[in-house]
């Protein structure tokens, strides 16, 4: 596209269209960037907005205590820069944000579903009633048991939305349900592109219709998407940073409604959808939820510090080491799971952990889920958002507060997900049976009561 002698490069507009985007960290030519400017293709705006408060730009942050005055080398004043968003690249009050407001990219309204699954008829209902709200462009909540076939009720709405030629968002708080959904949409969209942000994720072109994203990449949007789905609302971070929800607001466009999807709704969630509510009891395979079991572990983080394992834990591999059965171990603290890992190792060399800070979890993921190594040993980063063939669950440490009934309901949730092996062990290893433990367990009994009766 030309302008008055200026050639627009086509991988700005697709780059920065929907963006908010620190000046000096865009990838692209200086000169290329001062055209665009120089034409008014974007807004510039300041990046920390001083009154009637002081807030950041970009990640909405206006907590006081999340910002640090400095004496800035560029302007040379004093400035404030936000510390809440500052991975991303830091903005100050001397640092401007650009906003595109230039010629539009070509949405395409040919986006062919090539998925060949068929759903139960309760994820057919389900599916039906979130379409329905995406074509009135009313807000919806879907609560599904893990192992419900989630993803796959999504993809006729999103069809329809790509189809009307509108950009759709799935964002999910986690890296690791990103790096799940990606190739699976990839594949049921062959001919659409598909982009995921997350940290660490590698350089991709064109224009993306469809974005697959954590919640903390969309400090990077702005009234991007017409469409917002977002995957595990009670997760954390999400359900704990209300930074990340202003976010979700932010990326989408005014009027677009947000589409909840998840196994453990919050009761508040449940309550302001209840007028526009999906709610599927039973598995696809229709199989019931493993239910866990509780086994006492007194004494375990002593013993894991004394360079120990416990004979409970110990015993547990080595069943899964002999059936051939993959497993996950969770671990409440990193500190405990780093403690753990070579005792592990002495029983099997290839046992490997990771954690929310590993470069090569996803490499890990992948090793369990291709038989390359037996089992991971992991922090609550893999609670959601994985499926791993025939794999077995033990939780260490369970009365631990970061277990919290949704995240043991989530846990158990990574067993039996296969048509082939709907059956598996949940176990939580304890030292002290906790209220969350019972409510987790009492859930599952209850959605697999519904979930019969409902057959």
């Amino acid at each position: 596209m030309k302008y008055k002698g200026w050639l627009l490069p086509p991988a700005l507009r697709d780059f920065h269209e929907g963006r908010i985007w620190l000046k000096e960290h865009t990838p692209f030519a200086k000169d290329d960037m001062e055209q665009a400017i120089n034409r008014k293709y974007f807004f510039i705006i300041e990046g920390i907005q001083k009154t009637p408060r002081l807030r950041c730009n970009r990640c909405y942050n206006d907590n006081p205590h999340e910002f640090t005055e400095y004496d800035c080398s560029k302007c040379l004043q004093r400035c404030v820069y936000c510390r809440h968003c500052l991975k991303m690249g830091r903005v100050s009050s001397c640092t401007p944000l650009l906003i595109w407001k230039g010629p539009k990219a070509c949405r395409i309204k040919q986006h062919p579903l090539q998925w060949t699954g068929q759903l139960t008829a309760q994820q057919q209902r389900a599916a039906d009633e979130l379409l329905e709200s995406v074509i009135a462009g009313k807000s919806h909540l879907l609560n599904a048991v893990c192992g419900a076939g989630k993803t796959e009720l999504l993809f006729q709405s999103v069809h329809y939305a790509l189809e009307k030629g509108l950009r759709v968002c799935i964002a999910a708080p986690r890296t690791d349900v990103v790096l799940e959904l990606f190739p699976r949409f990839q594949k049921a969209f062959p001919q659409t592109i598909v982009h995921a942000y997350y940290s660490g994720a590698p350089k991709q072109h064109g224009y993306a219709q469809l974005i697959l994203a954590t919640t903390h990449q969309l400090y990077r949007f702005e009234r991007a998407f017409d469409v917002m789905i977002v995957d595990e609302a009670d997760a954390f971070p999400y359900a704990y940073d209300a930074t990340l929800e202003r976010a979700v607001q932010k990326a989408k466009t005014s009027d677009a409604p947000i589409y909840f999807i998840t196994a453990t709704p919050s009761q508040s969630l449940i309550n302001q959808y209840k007028n526009s509510y999906s709610f599927i009891p039973n598995r696809y395979h229709h199989k019931p939820l493993p239910v866990p079991y509780f086994c006492s572990l007194w004494g375990y983080e002593k013993n894991i510090k004394r360079g120990k394992l416990p004979r409970k834990l110990k015993a547990w591999t080595k069943e899964r080491l002999a059936k051939n059965e993959p497993f996950l171990i969770f671990f409440p603290t990193v500190e405990l799971l780093n403690l753990a890992t070579p005792l592990f190792q002495r029983i099997h060399a290839n046992i490997l952990a990771v954690h929310a800070k590993d470069p090569e979890r996803k490499q890990k993921v992948l090793q369990l889920r291709d038989g390359k190594i037996p089992g991971l040993l992991t922090t609550t980063i893999l609670e959601r958002g994985i499926t791993i063939k025939n794999v077995q669950v033990a939780v260490v440490g369970a009365e631990s507060t970061i277990f919290t009934a949704s995240a043991l309901i989530q846990i158990a949730g990574r067993v039996g997900r296969h048509a082939s092996y709907t059956n598996g062990e949940v176990v939580l290893f304890h030292h002290g049976v906790t209220l969350a433990m019972d409510e987790a367990r009492q859930k599952i009994l209850a959605n697999n009561k519904e979930g019969s009766n409902n057959e």
